[in-house]
C-alpha cells in the first residue's frame, strides 16, 4: 500500500493544508507511517504527539497515532496544549525519540497541520521530502506500537516560571481563544503583579479574532483592554502560542525585531560576545543594536526550522524573527516558545528600568512597509530571484544573498525572496524617512519588471 499527499500540503517548515481537501485523515494516518519509519531506522522508538484545540485536531490526533503504531513507534500523548509544549516534551522526556504537533497555527479555522521535530532538531525541508517519498513508495515499517497518555501542562508550567528573576508588571494577555489558553490561564496565577486574560477558552472556532499577532486588526480588544484598565503592555499569542506579539502601555506595537532588541540585552550582559540571530526581515536598527551592545549579529534565512538550525550550529544563545518566533537556547532548550518569550520579556523590562511604553519611545524611528506579496508560479519563484541577484550583482548592489536578495543602500534597505509556503514572491523596505522609502520602492517595481512580475500581477504598495 501506498500514499500520495496533496503537493500544496507539504511545506518548507511543516505539513498544511485544508481539512477535507488537501488534509485528510488518511494523510494522517500516512504521516505517522512514514515517520515511525523514518524514526526507526534513525535507531529511534517513542514519539510524543500533542494537538491544538481546532475542531478537527482530535480525528488527525487519532489517525497519526494508529499510523506511527502500526510502524511500530511507541507513542507519549501529551493532549491538548500549544506547540512549545510538544517541543518541550520531546525536549524532556526520557526516551521520547521525536515529536509531532498538530497544529494549524495561525490559519483559518478549516486549515491543520503538523509540526514535527526529530531527536531535538527541526524536521523540516528535505526530512518532509523523504517523508512523503516513503509514503509515495509504500516503504513503511511494521510493528505494533504501544500508546500511553502523559500529562505534562504543569510540569511545563513550572518550568516556565522556575527561574523566573522577577518584574511586577499590570499586564493584559490575549490568547485569540487559542491553544495556549490553559498554560497561559495557569502561568499567571504563578507571575507576580495583576493580570488580565482575554479570549483564554480553547475554542477552534476562533469566534473573537483570528489568533495571529502580527495583523494589526487582530490586537484591536487588546490595546482596549490596556487603555481602559491603563496597563503596563499587552502580550498577544498565535494559535498555537510558538509565537508572541506585544503592545505598550500606549497601544503601540511592539514588532517581532523590537522585541529582539530588547530580549537580547539581558542575554549579552550573562554572556558578552554572543552570536544572535535574526531573519533577513529583521531591521537594521536590530542588528546594529546587537553590535552595539557587544555581541555578534547575525544574518539568517526566514523560517522557524532554519533559525532553530543554525542557532544549534552556531551556538547562538537567542535568535528571533519578524514573526514573533523567539528562540532562547540561553536558559531554554533552543526552540520557539511565545509564552516563554513574554516570561523573558516581563524580566528584561524589569532589568531595563520597567517600561515598555520607554524602551519602544527609546528606539530608533524608522519607516517600513508591512510585507509585500507578489503572486508568482510555485515552478518559477525561486528561478526570478536568481534573475534579480544576477542583475544586481552586475549592477555592483550591495546585496545579501543569505535568502533572497537584500540591498543595501544609502536610504536603508529592500529585501525581494521567494516565499517557503506558497507561490509568491516577499518584498520589504526600510529607510530613515518617507522620502527613503519613496526611493527604495521603485527599486523592487523595476526588479520585478524586469523579470516580468509587475504590479498587474501583485499586491502593489
Amino acid at each position: 500500500m501506498s500514499h500520495h499527499f496533496n503537493a500544496t500540503a507539504l511545506r518548507e517548515y511543516d505539513i498544511r493544508g485544508v481539512v477535507g481537501s488537501t488534509l485528510t485523515e488518511v494523510d494522517a494516518w500516512a504521516i505517522g507511517r512514514s515517520f515511525a519509519t523514518l524514526l526507526r531506522r534513525a535507531g529511534g522508538k517513542t514519539v510524543a504527539v500533542g494537538n491544538d484545540g481546532r475542531l478537527s485536531s482530535p480525528m488527525l490526533e487519532g489517525a497519526l497515532v494508529r499510523g506511527l503504531t502500526e510502524s511500530g513507534a511507541d507513542v507519549v500523548r501529551i493532549g491538548l496544549g500549544p506547540t512549545p509544549m510538544l517541543y518541550y516534551a520531546e525536549a524532556v522526556l526520557q526516551g521520547v525519540d521525536g515529536g509531532i504537533q498538530i497544529t494549524g497555527s495561525h490559519n483559518p479555522a478549516d486549515h491543520n497541520g503538523f509540526k514535527m521535530v526529530q531527536a531535538h532538531a527541526p524536521f523540516y525541508g528535505a526530512d518532509i521530502k523523504r517523508l512523503a517519498e516513503l509514503a509515495a513508495t509504500g516503504d513503511w515499517e511494521v510493528g505494533a506500537g504501544s500508546v500511553r497518555d502523559h500529562d505534562i501542562l504543569d510540569q511545563y508550567v513550572d518550568r516556565l516560571v522556575e527561574d523566573f528573576r522577577g518584574g511586577t508588571f499590570r499586564i493584559a494577555w490575549d490568547v485569540g481563544n487559542g491553544a495556549g489558553g490553559d498554560v497561559i490561564s495557569a502561568l499567571v496565577k504563578r507571575l507576580p503583579g495583576e493580570h488580565h486574560l482575554l479570549f483564554a477558552d480553547i475554542d477552534g472556532t476562533f469566534p473573537n479574532h483570528h489568533p495571529d499577532p502580527t495583523v494589526e486588526k487582530n490586537l484591536a480588544d487588546l490595546r482596549a483592554l490596556v487603555a481602559e484598565k491603563k496597563l503596563d503592555f499587552g502580550l498577544a499569542f498565535d494559535g498555537d502560542a510558538d509565537r508572541i506579539g506585544a503592545i505598550d502601555g500606549q497601544g503601540r506595537i511592539v514588532w517581532g525585531d523590537q522585541l529582539l532588541s530588547i530580549l537580547v540585552e539581558p542575554v549579552l550582559a550573562d554572556l558578552p560576545g554572543s552570536i544572535v540571530i535574526a531573519d533577513v526581515k529583521a531591521s537594521q536598527a536590530l542588528f546594529e543594536r546587537v553590535a552595539a551592545l557587544g555581541g555578534a549579529p547575525f544574518m539568517w534565512k526566514t523560517g522557524h526550522s532554519h533559525m532553530k538550525a543554525k542557532m544549534k550550529e552556531v551556538g547562538a544563545p537567542i535568535g528571533g524573527e519578524m514573526t514573533g518566533h523567539i528562540f532562547f537556547k540561553h536558559r531554554w532548550y533552543g526552540f520557539d516558545d511565545g509564552i516563554y518569550a513574554a516570561v523573558r520579556l516581563i524580566e528584561a523590562v524589569d532589568a531595563l528600568g520597567g517600561s515598555l511604553t520607554a524602551l519602544k519611545s527609546a528606539m530608533p524611528v524608522l519607516i517600513s512597509t508591512p510585507e509585500l506579496r507578489f503572486p508568482v508560479a510555485e515552478s518559477r519563484k525561486f528561478a526570478v530571484i536568481e534573475d534579480v541577484l544576477a542583475r544586481l550583482e552586475a549592477q555592483g548592489a550591495d546585496v545579501n544573498r543569505t535568502d533572497g536578495a537584500r540591498v543595501t543602500t544609502p536610504d536603508g534597505w529592500w529585501l525581494l525572496r521567494a516565499s517557503n509556503t506558497g507561490p509568491e514572491l516577499v518584498a520589504r523596505a526600510e529607510a530613515r524617512d518617507q522620502a527613503g522609502l519613496d526611493r527604495l520602492l521603485p527599486q523592487i517595481d523595476a526588479q520585478l519588471a524586469a523579470s516580468g512580475v509587475g504590479r498587474s500581477e501583485g499586491l502593489g504598495h
